[in-house]
């Protein structure tokens, strides 16, 4: 087929992301070109995500340049992605994921002293670090990855946390101070995770961008976005999922906790339907955060 055009984010990161699955396009043979968009997320920096309305503030405008026909293929961090894909859409790829742990820049948790400054943009990663650690004080953050790094080295802020796979391909991952075990961090849907969307009725990019998908990837991400379709929009606390799959089986770790640390329900599945996983996760967090009357929960 001629060459795809995949639609990305402008930031750099996201640039870089484009630029891997084109690479691995080339690499079977299939020619391909960026679409750099700017999404509402990169144009309100000075405004918070969750004002912002958190998911897909980074997406909406690929995938609308996607279905006005001036792309063929939608590139995104998987973790952008709303739970809920538009019509005329389809996942049809998922061709690279790294370690969707998060990390902390600038101090270990160990070498934060009491009343520290932390800082981040994500409620999860907000409420989980005050779980572990209440003392310490946590500010809001926004920027690109140059901003962040920029940040953690600067005077007032003593870390930042961000994803362990942005700085892995960014080649930044020496400036990590500590990996935050994802057994009781749990990240957030998709993080990791490259999710490539095409039009439903376009079976020549669809059968393209399918030719890089990892199996193994392509299942984690499906259980995690079912479990975050599940909890639906009556769920104002910050959640995570996180999947893994050995040998065609998935392990599906989910947590719910209050905004402010205080309290949290976990909970983990198995299994070899993911779609089935998600919800059986969901639904046993919610059970389980009922009976916590966990704030935030309506």
């Amino acid at each position: 087929m001629s060459g795809l055009r995949l639609a990305t984010r402008r930031s750099p990161l996201a640039l870089r992301q484009a630029e891997l699955v084109r690479e691995r396009l080339l690499a079977v043979g299939i020619e391909s070109s960026l679409v750099p968009v700017e999404t509402v997320g990169d144009r309100a920096l000075d405004v918070p995500l969750v004002e912002l309305g958190g998911r897909g503030v980074f997406a909406v405008e690929v995938q609308q340049a996607l279905l006005r026909g001036e792309a063929d293929v939608a590139v995104h961090s998987a973790k952008d992605l709303p739970s809920t894909t538009p019509e005329g859409l389809v996942l049809a790829s998922v061709p690279e994921r790294l370690d969707g742990a998060d990390v902390l820049v600038g101090r270990s948790l160990a070498g934060l002293g009491p009343g520290a400054t932390v800082a981040t943009g994500s409620p999860r990663r907000r409420a989980l670090l005050l779980e572990r650690r209440p003392d310490l004080r946590v500010v809001e953050l926004r920027g690109n990855m140059a901003r962040r790094l920029e940040i953690a080295a600067s005077s007032g802020v003593d870390a930042v946390i961000t994803a362990a796979a942005a700085l892995a391909r960014l080649e930044e991952s020496a400036r990590v101070a500590q990996r935050l075990d994802p057994q009781w961090f749990i990240p957030q849907v998709g993080q990791g995770a490259l999710a490539l969307e095409v039009r439903s009725d376009d079976e020549q990019a669809f059968h393209a961008v399918a030719s890089i998908n990892l199996d193994d990837a392509m299942m984690a991400l499906i259980a995690e976005r079912s479990f975050l379709k599940e909890l639906g929009a009556g769920c104002s606390i910050p959640a995570g999922a996180h999947a893994n799959v050995v040998s065609g089986r998935c392990e599906l770790r989910g947590v719910m906790i209050a905004v402010d640390g205080s309290s949290s329900v976990r909970h983990v599945v198995s299994g070899t339907d993911p779609m089935l996983l998600g919800i059986e996760l969901a639904r046993n967090l919610r059970d389980e955060q009922g009976g916590a009357q966990l704030p935030g929960w309506s």
